[in-house]
């Protein structure tokens, strides 16, 4: 996987849930909450877990991830709940989707360094 890649991917979350929002979706959120079912889980899970499972940073990332998700399905409920101002601000700078949100890129980025890709 192309760790930058999935930085970046993982940076349109953001998108994709104001999308969502102004959108008046509906968002599958207990699909959202688990953090295996993402293109980044998914590798976080099995091929990078087989390679790099014993690193430090490699278990930051998993709970950064895990982490993010826990916060990205609390902002697709309330956007399930159609309150436009809470997910606002759930998803504003300085709230803890965000800094769950760079907290995966930190983290993917020190297991990066330390696999040498």
């Amino acid at each position: 996987m192309d760790i930058q890649e999935a930085i970046n991917k993982h940076g349109q979350w953001r998108v994709h849930l104001r999308t969502a929002l102004i959108a008046k979706q509906t968002l599958d959120d207990a699909t959202i909450s688990r953090d295996n079912q993402c293109e980044l889980g998914k590798w976080l899970y099995s091929e990078a877990k087989a390679k790099y499972g014993t690193l430090a940073s490699y278990k930051q990332a998993v709970e950064a991830h895990t982490t993010f998700h826990k916060h990205a399905a609390e902002v697709a409920r309330v956007i399930n709940r159609h309150d436009e101002k809470a997910a606002m601000d759930m998803l504003a700078t300085g709230s803890p989707y965000s800094a769950a949100s760079t907290a995966v890129g930190v983290a993917l980025l020190a297991l990066q360094r330390d696999i040498g890709s």
